[in-house]
């Protein structure tokens, strides 16, 4: 969605003009060429939405501490499992405070790790949080 907000002109590819745009929306009128190519250049080229992510992510990586993400799961998992039941979390999402929608909460749960019993495994999603995908 950020990627589209972005990509005013949906050709799928964000330039200068498209981050002007975005700025401009945002009520910053002032920002100047030279610091557009700047975020610009940190794409290494053309920046789609796989370089998009990997921007994104890299700006991410890192923006709480691990422990502090454990500690805000471990609210859920009073036993101290490592785990919390995916439908209890999903009746969490879809109702309390920023309420996800349910098409965001089966895409998050789509690249959480879920075990056979439909717990999630949350010091792995930390990690990947934290750290980065192994596959990536």
């Amino acid at each position: 969605q950020a990627f589209s907000c972005i990509d005013q002109n949906q050709d799928g590819i964000i330039t200068k003009a498209d981050l002007k745009e975005t700025y401009w929306q945002l009520g910053k009128t002032n920002v100047s060429d030279e610091e557009l190519e700047e975020m610009l250049k940190e794409g290494k080229g053309p920046i789609n939405f796989t370089v998009f992510l990997t921007l994104f992510g890299e700006k991410l990586n890192g923006t709480d501490p691990e422990e502090s993400i454990l500690n805000a799961f471990k609210v859920f998992d009073p036993a101290g499992t490592g785990t919390v039941n995916k439908d209890k979390f999903k009746q969490l999402l879809l109702t309390q405070a920023d309420k996800f929608s349910p098409e965001e909460v089966e895409q998050m749960f789509a690249v959480m790790p879920i075990d056979v019993s439909g717990n999630i495994d949350y010091k792995s999603l930390c990690y990947t949080i934290t750290h980065g995908d192994e596959k990536e």
